[in-house]
């Protein structure tokens, strides 16, 4: 039986494992390594933070999120399959290591950022 989300060393494990297959993917690798160019010793604490504050209520996140994702699309547009990729491979990682209340809270919340950003990034490519 897996346990649930409840620390941040089981959100700093599910992020590095979840970043582990993003960087793997054939469409999603790319973006992150070779567009944006991720420094992955300061995005993950980011991270870890962001997925805290969202889960946990915790304050330490400070931040942007949509603002580089913004900057990235005008480098590489991103179109809807990209956060639907991304949200498969979420949800599959917490499946893959925890099971429980919390962990499908942030699969739910995970669903809510891709379809918000997806909607809005899609807004911002098309033709006015």
């Amino acid at each position: 039986m897996k346990k649930d989300l409840e620390t941040r060393a089981d959100i700093e494990l599910l992020v590095n494992s979840f970043y582990d297959k993003i960087r793997d993917n054939d469409t999603l690798g790319y973006i992150f390594d070779e567009v944006a160019k991720v420094n992955w010793e300061k995005h993950l604490p980011k991270m870890y933070s962001f997925w805290e504050m969202i889960l946990f209520n915790k304050e330490g996140y400070e931040g942007h999120p949509l603002r580089p994702h913004l900057v990235i699309n005008n480098q590489h547009p991103l179109n809807p399959q990209h956060f639907a990729t991304w949200l498969t491979i979420f949800e599959a990682t917490v499946d893959e290591h925890f099971e429980g209340e919390k962990a499908e809270e942030i699969k739910s919340r995970a669903k809510n950022v891709a379809l918000s950003w997806a909607f809005k990034i899609h807004h911002f490519n098309s033709p006015a």
